[in-house]
């Protein structure tokens, strides 16, 4: 997959580009929803044999238009997003800066910049998808502007369980710890990748020694509390029970939230190196313990429990 980090105006050269099909929207998480919308490009390119594309933005239109006073949590971080698309068989992948220049564009403007003037012959994008200044070209009138330089595809709304497939749909599942309702809507596990740092130790002096994961700080995190996990570290993979929060049974004070991973059968050093750990159930909240001992024990049942819902599932 090729990847072009843009910002307007930009400097391609219209006559060097390849015919192609796009896929377009924001796509974080890329959910069932945008995948229905991307396969729909990849199937697409490959009947009219054209190279297929997504093009996406970054940061989130929000942070922008709010003049930076909004911070966004992805539930796919860029480095993430580039990983799934392409393992769905993205060709290209452009990336444009969303910028106050780029939202002050007409929805001509726009089409005739980054559809027509990349070389897009047929666009593909949800129902919902808008365009141009405060968003005033959408998928109802996007034939005001093709110019006859272009077809589109709209996708119509992808539901489960009678509700619509959406980004803050899953945002906020995770936000209450429903990560298997989020996975569902995902059609997949719900990621973190990071770098294990060095952290105090505590783990290991009560025979649960733990990862600390240094992760993405646009990375959205699921609700505090301990969940069953699976991490992946090169080709292997092992079950393990994870903790979000501050550690209130050793650290009263303490407001930034950690990521602390408890690998089962497995006690090598990881420090330096990157784990993906894939969340499958909230087992139960955070809580101060009175003792030490108090809270070996309940480690104790958080892997019997998490031991058995994994020989279950």
């Amino acid at each position: 997959m090729e990847i072009f980090e843009i910002t307007y105006p930009h400097t391609f050269e219209y006559n060097e580009l390849p015919n192609t099909i796009t896929a377009i929207g924001f796509f974080d998480g890329i959910h069932r929803g945008h995948q229905k919308v991307i396969k729909e490009a990849i199937k697409e390119s490959a009947e009219r044999r054209m190279e297929n594309a997504v093009i996406t933005f970054h940061p989130h239109p929000s942070v922008v238009l709010k003049n930076g006073n909004h911070d966004v949590e992805y539930i796919t971080p860029m480095k993430e997003k580039k990983k799934i698309l392409e393992n769905l068989g993205v060709d290209r992948l452009y990336i444009i800066e969303f910028n106050k220049e780029l939202s002050q564009l007409s929805p001509q403007e726009f089409i005739d910049h980054f559809i027509i003037g990349l070389n897009i012959k047929h666009v593909v994008a949800g129902f919902d998808y808008t365009f141009g200044h405060r968003g005033s070209g959408n998928m109802t009138n996007i034939g005001d502007y093709t110019r006859d330089a272009f077809t589109y595809t709209t996708i119509e709304k992808v539901t489960l369980k009678e509700e619509k497939v959406s980004s803050s749909r899953i945002r906020n599942l995770l936000k209450e710890g429903r990560v298997d309702e989020a996975n569902l809507l995902l059609s997949r596990p719900f990621k973190l990748t990071g770098i294990v740092i060095r952290g105090d130790q505590r783990g290991r002096e009560i025979g649960y020694p733990t990862a600390n994961l240094e992760v993405d700080p646009e990375a959205l995190l699921p609700k505090q509390g301990i969940y069953a996990v699976k991490v992946i570290y090169g080709n292997e993979q092992f079950n393990g029970m994870a903790n979000i929060g501050t550690n209130p049974t050793f650290t009263a004070d303490r407001k930034d939230l950690s990521v602390e991973i408890h690998i089962f059968d497995y006690n090598n050093n990881l420090y330096g190196e990157e784990l993906t750990v894939e969340w499958y159930q909230y087992m139960r909240e955070e809580k101060k313990f009175d003792s030490v001992e108090s809270l070996i024990e309940q480690m104790a049942l958080d892997e019997k429990n998490i031991r058995q819902y994994f020989s279950m599932s």
